[in-house]
């Protein structure tokens, strides 16, 4: 996907808190594609003529919500693109359904795969019994059990084991559904008196993932269905993918013997992202989006950023504010960005000075030497100390961490800023140290 078409789709995303999402302009927002993205301009192509004249007359109210969520002003221009006829890639007699047409029709979104899943030490457990599923299903880990918090990446892993299957096979049956979607479906199907078309459709298949099987506890006539679901899929060879944000012994008023089946196979639980892999997303993401992201860069972000859903938003704030001007995202611009983003709670009395001086008085040692290129331990430390408080407390850059201390570059200014956050989490002890010099800080202003 491009920049330009993630743009877009954020920007819809988001509107979503200022916007009723059951409105017309949101509605029609949707039906509109973006052409082209300047530094200070985009382009929004409308399909009619009608929904060019609803749109144009609400262009700054457009602008004031780009604007609000992107931190930047960007002007808007509806045009009329012409609508083509839909090429046939297929032989004219063929009626075989396309790959982005088995994938919709099992409820994939198809930008989820194993190639874009990063692996570390907190999925790699789910990420091999996903591909141990992919090998042999119906056999291997029958249920399939993962849970975790949000954002941990359980709907991305699901929906890779449902897309390799079906890459491999187009006639298998694989439906992906969110929890509230099969009470949903139940539901109307009981008002319309077509349970047995609701039954077909979910028992006859080879795979079925249930998103957030949660939402179906507490509701005696889901879990009954879904109980004799589970049974005939599991009976029939097929396989069973679960999704939650709790084991099943921790899912309140779910039946017994539900319980029971979902036990029965494999459970495992997705830890949040951890700090290398927050890193590996944020580059996945950035070369998916054609965004020049560089490393170091990507590890700031990943540092401040620990919600992995905020980290593509982040990423195309960012990138928004460079468009135009910058080809790259550099250590520069994530520094400006996050530095422009908390200036107002930025503590202005107390300067760089004062803290390497409160350093240098707790440790007993002259300024000059932590300022010198002398590498004893009983400076070393000190100084790290310093490096570590100048960018917690004034959210100085690196380059500037390392020109107040006579540093030759910034790497030694984020070796010292890691030692010293590891440091402060394994030792209660120096952790009091560091408490009590930031305490001094902050009396000496």
């Amino acid at each position: 996907m491009s920049f330009l078409s993630s743009f877009w789709d954020e920007f819809l995303k988001k509107i979503e808190n200022y916007t009723d999402k059951n409105s017309v302009l949101y509605s029609i927002l949707k039906q509109t594609k973006p052409q082209e993205l300047k530094e200070d301009k985009i382009i929004i192509g409308c399909n009619s003529f009608g929904i060019k004249k609803f749109l144009e007359p609400k262009t700054k109210e457009i602008e004031e919500k780009i604007k609000l969520i992107f931190k930047k002003k960007i002007a808007v221009e509806f045009v009329i693109i012409e609508q083509t006829k839909r090429q046939v890639t297929t032989p004219l007699l063929s009626f075989e359904p396309s790959t982005d047409d088995l994938f919709l029709r099992a409820g994939l979104n198809k930008k989820y795969s194993f190639e874009n899943f990063a692996v570390s030490s907190t999925n790699q457990v789910a990420y091999a019994a996903a591909q141990a599923v992919v090998k042999n299903p119906g056999l291997a880990y029958n249920p399939l059990f993962l849970y975790g918090g949000v954002g941990v990446g359980k709907t991305h892993l699901a929906q890779a084991v449902a897309r390799a299957i079906l890459e491999k096979d187009k006639n298998k049956k694989i439906y992906f559904c969110p929890g509230d979607n099969f009470t949903n479906e139940l539901i109307e199907s009981i008002r319309e008196k077509t349970t047995q078309k609701f039954r077909k459709k979910y028992r006859s298949l080879n795979l079925l993932i249930i998103d957030d099987i949660q939402f179906i506890a507490g509701k005696i006539h889901v879990q009954e269905e879904f109980f004799h679901t589970f049974n005939s899929i599991i009976s029939s060879g097929g396989q069973i993918i679960l999704t939650s944000d709790r084991p099943p012994e921790e899912i309140k008023n779910l039946e017994d013997r539900l319980r029971s089946r979902f036990s029965g196979g494999l459970i495992v639980d997705i830890q949040p992202p951890d700090f290398e892999l927050r890193s590996a997303i944020l580059l996945i993401k950035a070369r998916e989006k054609n965004i020049n992201l560089d490393i170091e860069a990507a590890k700031i972000i990943a540092e401040k950023i620990t919600d992995s859903r905020a980290l593509e938003g982040t990423l195309l704030s960012i990138y928004a504010k460079i468009l135009g001007k910058k080809e790259v995202i550099d250590l520069e611009v994530v520094e400006d960005y996050f530095l422009n983003k908390n200036n107002s709670q930025k503590v202005k009395k107390i300067t760089p000075t004062d803290i390497i001086k409160t350093v240098a008085n707790y440790y007993n040692v002259k300024i000059s030497h932590l300022k010198s290129p002398i590498r004893k331990e009983s400076l070393a430390l000190p100084r790290q100390i310093a490096m570590y408080l100048l960018r917690k407390k004034l959210n100085l850059k690196l380059v500037e961490v390392a020109f107040e201390l006579k540093r030759k570059d910034h790497t030694t200014v984020l070796h010292a800023e890691e030692k010293i956050s590891k440091m402060i989490l394994k030792n209660p002890d120096f952790k009091k140290e560091i408490d009590e010099i930031i305490q001094a800080i902050d009396q000496s202003t």
